[in-house]
Order: C-alpha cells, then structure tokens, then sequence
C-alpha cells in the first residue's frame, strides 16, 4: 500500500498555505487515500474540513460536502476561494437558474472540485441523477451526529442520505462530527452505511476550559448575573470577547440591549433576523468589529475564531451533546477561556416543553397506506400525490416507518411497504413506539443537563463522562474542584467497563458511559440515559454485562 504522508503534506502546504497537519488530520486522510470510508470525530476546532479538502485533490472525479446550514456552506466555499485549491460552489435554494447552471456546468467540465448541497438538495432525484452523470469520488457527511436518532440535533431529511451513497456507487464515504459518544457513532455507521470503514476518535478534553455553574434562584438574579459577568469580562482586553447563547429569540434581544448600556460592542443572532443581519453580524464579530454576539443556538455551526475568550450560557440547553458543541467555540487557540452556565432549575420545565413532539399518527397512516396500496416501489417525492402534509412531515413519517421495520428503501431511492401481511394500524403503532423511544432519550437527556448543573463532583469529568470518556482525577480546572467538592474516580471497574454492553431486566440493552465509585450512567436504548446505584443494581439481579445476560 502506498505512503501517502508526503503527498498529503505537500498538498496541505502549497494548495492550503498549513504548514503542519495534526496527526489525527493526517491519520484520517491516511484512511481516506488506503479506500477506506471514514468517520472522524474531532473536537471544535480541530480542522475536520482539512480530512476531505485534501485528499479530494488527490483522488479522481469530484467531491460532495452534505451540510445542514447555508451560512456553512458559504463559509467553507469562501474559505477554499481563498486557497489554490479549484473552485468549490454550492447548489441551494437561494440560487437563480443561471447560477445554478453554471454551478453543475463547472462541475461536469471538472472546473469545480467541490460541490456543497445541504440534505433537503439530496431528497430530489434531478439532483441525484445528476451527481450520477458527474461521477462522484468521494462523499462527505458533515455534522454527521443529524444521521443519528440518537445525536442531540437529528435532522430527518439526514436519514435519507445512506440511499443516495448506494445510488452514486457508494463512492468513498468521510463522515465529520465534533460531538459523538459510541452510541451515535454506531448509528453513523448503520445510517450511512460505510464499508470497511475507519474510525479517528480525539479526546473531547478541552483543559483549557474553565467549566462552572452559577446557579440562581430567580429569574430576575440569574439576568443581573449573566450582565454582570459579561461586562466584567469585556471590561478586561485580554478576555473581551465572547459568546453569550440564551434559549429564545427574546431574550438574545434582551441581553443584547443590556450589554449595549454598558457600551459594549454586541448584536443580537437568531433565525428571526433577515438573512442578511445574520450575515453582517457574523461578518464583524469575525472581523473584531463586534466583541460579543449574543444568539440563540442559530449561531455556532463553523464558526472558526480561534480567540473567543468567553462562552456564557444564560440558560441550560436540552442536552450536554449541544452544550459542549457551544462551548467549543471558546479557547479554539488553546489559551485560557472562561465558561459559565447560568443555571435556574425552572428552565429545564422549558427545554421539556419546546422538545416534546408528539407521533404524527395521521400522516404516519396516510403513509402506510399509501405506499401498501401503491402497485410497486414510490419516488419519496410522489408521496407528495398521495399524502396531503408538508414534505418535512411525510419525510419524518416515512423515516419512522423504516426505523420500525415496515418500510424500505429500494437500491435506486424508492420507498416500497415491506410486508404486505402487515396492517399499516400496526406499522402505525410500531413507528409511534419508535417516536416515543425517541421522545424519552430526549427527556433523559434534560435530566443529565440537570445532573451536570447540580454535581459536586468534578465538571469535566462528569462531562466527559457523558461522552464515554473517562476522566481519573478531577480536573482542577473547574468550579467544583476550586470549591474541594471534586472527588477521584476508581479505575476502570472490570464488571461493567466503559462503553461495554450491559442489560437491565426492566430497561433491556445499555452502554456504559461512565464509571464512578458507587454508580454507572447507562444509555439505554429504549429509556435513554440512566444513573445507577451499582450496588442495589447488582444486589437484585437488575444489571448483568451482555455477555452474561
């Protein structure tokens, strides 16, 4: 097998101007160049966007880049426009005719070697069908946690894309995320359906991060202290800008205008500004014209400022997965930065209410029956004939349907109803059970936001923990271990060790995720994340590792 260190080097050196790849960037391109698909999860900041630009140059025939966001895409196109790299474009509903002709023209000639597309492009067969005639070489997943029920951002229209891989050959696959602990990388692997794949996994340590958590009684405390401790920190030069993320739109408004008082530099960001505010205020905060962007979790996806000194969350997020990937955007440089969550238990009531969603019974039925009453395989886009819901709503119904068994996917992308003794009632039931199991993990990971805001033991380890990682001493570098609560960790329990199977009698197949004195936190497959006594488990026979279930 050829070495390609070299190759890959002097590419990354003379199209790119990087001196030096991390080893872990090099590694995965390794990877990518011996044929292997591969999954990558770097942290925030780690170049992941380097472990495909580079080998792309390398490796006949174009590449494609799925990406969830517009903003994203045009940030990584920009960022190639000003390298010696061939030209990359996007196709995007923002595109007039023209523009969009000229993109896929530059791709067919060979003019452009990297094709941006968000997920939604890749649910229409004229797009695909044109990535066929191009002839893809390599196909890139970013934000790859969406693909997975089980990441903390899934995305349905994500979950269609392991069809088109088929559909284009099954090119070489590269799947990007910051944020996967195992479960979600198993399910990566599933849903995309990589081959012979390879994984590089980095520590989700960030050292540099000072982690605490404020906790206030009453909403009107928690405002004053979350103005307060900004202003404190823009007052200094050396820690003078940052991230303040809030819950709602409101109040991204609200903090903004009370920064502004104090004659700090800040705009508001969220999804309710035109698409052009959002776009000036993430240009100047790049630029140093802004020293604090106050934003909902709108702002965040590749955002790359490496001297982000704060990260000041005014409320809990829904789980410890987009928390931490917010917090990744302070200390990119490795120099010290400051993260605090400002944390009233009341707010998880909230994150309860606005991720509860409900099974759509109605659309699920209307999908059943129509793809069991349909003579042959359906185009996913003429359901649309038949079903009368909004193409997002369908997309969700069928993506339950096949995570319960009833519905598949044929090798050129058509859905088609799998068992025709089945009634679609009970498809309906079943894919509603998948909904539920979905909605429970989503409510246990609320209650391990709570836990993270409420320990006394070490922060990073808890956190850290959440992620499968274990973390032996406490960290000294967070609120907890200033204040002498923190505690040693045992080594590895060889019972249950770290990222093992095991099986509860009521809750059924888990992993561990991490290992303490007297308990285990499990993710269950079917009730989402638990914390258990170890020794009442083991005493009643409620917990056994797999290979003894």
């Amino acid at each position: 097998m050829p070495d390609w260190t070299l190759e890959l080097q002097r590419v990354a050196r003379t199209t790119f101007g990087w001196a030096e790849l991390h080893p872990d960037q090099l590694r995965a391109m390794e990877y990518v160049m011996a044929g292997h698909d591969v999954l990558a999860v770097l942290p925030t900041g780690a170049g992941k966007s380097a472990i495909y630009q580079v080998p792309a140059l390398l490796i006949d025939g174009p590449t494609v880049v799925v990406s969830p966001l517009l903003a994203l895409q045009q940030d990584q196109v920009d960022g190639i426009e000003t390298s010696r790299a061939p030209e990359a474009v996007a196709v995007n509903s923002t595109l007039t005719g023209t523009e969009r002709e000229h993109a896929w023209t530059a791709v067919h000639n060979g003019d452009a070697e990297y094709l941006f597309l968000s997920p939604e492009q890749l649910a229409r067969d004229d797009v695909v069908d044109e990535l066929v005639a191009a002839g893809v070489s390599l196909f890139v997943v970013d934000e790859a946690h969406c693909v997975s029920a089980w990441g903390h951002d899934f995305r349905p229209d994500y979950l269609r894309l392991g069809p088109v891989i088929e559909r284009l050959g099954h090119p070489r696959v590269i799947a990007l995320t910051a944020t996967a602990a195992l479960p979600v990388r198993t399910d990566i692997v599933a849903r995309l359906g990589l081959r012979d794949h390879r994984a590089v996994i980095a520590s989700f340590d960030r050292p540099n991060l000072h982690l605490a958590v404020h906790r206030a009684t009453d909403d009107a405390q928690k405002r004053g202290a979350v103005v307060a401790r900004a202003g404190t920190l823009t007052a200094d030069p050396a820690t003078r800008r940052g991230l303040v993320y809030t819950a709602s739109r409101k109040d991204a408004e609200y903090y903004a205008g009370e920064l502004a008082t104090l004659g700090i530099r800040v705009a508001a960001y969220h999804a309710g500004m035109k698409a052009a505010d959002r776009e000036r205020v993430h240009a100047e905060f790049l630029a140093d014209e802004l020293d604090v962007v106050v934003a909902t979790s709108a702002f965040g996806m590749g955002i790359d400022k490496p001297d982000v000194r704060f990260v000041l969350h005014a409320s809990a997020q829904e789980s410890l997965d987009s928390y931490y990937q917010q917090v990744g955007r302070a200390g990119r440089d490795g120099a010290p930065a400051d993260v605090t969550l400002f944390y009233r238990p009341e707010d998880l009531h909230l994150q309860t209410f606005l991720t509860a969603s409900a099974a759509p019974e109605e659309v699920l039925g209307e999908v059943a029956r129509a793809l069991e009453n349909a003579p042959g395989p359906v185009r996913p886009a003429e359901l649309g004939e038949a079903v009368d819901a909004p193409a997002a709503r369908r997309t969700r119904a069928v993506n339950l349907l096949e995570q319960a068994g009833a519905v598949g996917t044929t090798a050129d992308g058509r859905l088609e109803y799998l068992d025709p003794e089945l009634p679609p009632r009970q498809a309906v039931a079943e894919a509603v059970e998948v909904a539920d199991a979905h909605q429970r993990l989503t409510h246990s990971r609320i209650e391990m936001m709570r836990g993270y805001a409420e320990t006394t033991g070490c922060r990073r380890q808890f956190l850290l923990g959440y992620f499968g990682e274990q973390l032996a001493h406490p960290c000294g570098n967070c609120d907890t271990c200033e204040a002498g609560t923190a505690q040693e960790h045992p080594a590895e329990d060889t019972r249950f060790p770290l990222n093992s199977g095991v099986r509860h009698a009521e809750w059924g197949h888990g992993v561990v995720m991490s290992v303490e004195e007297d308990r285990l936190t499990v993710l269950f497959d079917q009730v989402g994340y638990k914390t258990l006594a170890l020794a009442a488990g083991e005493a009643q026979g409620l917990l056994v590792p797999e290979a003894a279930g």
